[in-house]
């Protein structure tokens, strides 16, 4: 199994433009919380507890960033479950509240996603390797902790294999 820098290491190296890590704090949130919209119907009833398909996805991904890393899995399980609340909640309205709701912050979500992109030269990281999906919000949530001066030494092992985020030409790159 690749180790948690193993997994930043290789999305951050198709993210090195600060202009595509803003856009993911922005799009990549917007489409997490789609996923849990749009998959927050159906439910299903066992015992006392309403079970979705987006809780299901939740739980599958909290145990695969736990497996990565105890304190960062602990956070991204608790924010799995502030978007499956969200998700729920959304999905509690009318059919076209939901469907409306979920598609349109999807749809948002990646064209944010893909200026972003745009900015930096290069396609998605998913496209060389779906795991890029999952460690997407991974992603997101480590730049916001580097940017508060959080796990220094965690970007620094980053940085070794994929280089720092380039702060120098502000100009879209030819694709």
């Amino acid at each position: 199994m690749k180790s948690l820098v193993d997994h930043l290491s290789q999305y951050a190296a198709y993210h090195r433009d600060p202009r595509n890590i803003a856009s993911h704090f922005v799009g990549i949130p917007l489409i997490v919380i789609a996923v849990a919209v749009l998959l927050s119907r159906p439910t299903w009833a066992i015992g006392s507890l309403w079970i979705s398909p987006a809780l299901i996805v939740a739980l599958l991904s909290a145990w695969f960033y736990l497996r990565l890393e105890l304190a960062l899995g602990v956070l991204m399980s608790a924010l799995m479950g502030l978007s499956v609340w969200a998700g729920h909640t959304l999905a509690a309205h009318s059919t076209l509240v939901w469907l409306s709701s979920g598609i349109g912050l999807f749809v948002v979500g990646w064209v944010i996603q893909f200026v972003g992109h745009y900015y930096e030269g290069k396609k998605p990281a998913f496209v060389d390797d779906i795991s890029g999906l999952i460690v997407g919000p991974l992603f997101v949530v480590a730049e916001v902790a580097f940017l508060l001066g959080l796990r220094q030494g965690l970007k620094r092992q980053i940085e070794e294999r994929s280089g720092p985020v380039a702060r120098r030409n502000l100009k879209p790159r030819q694709v």
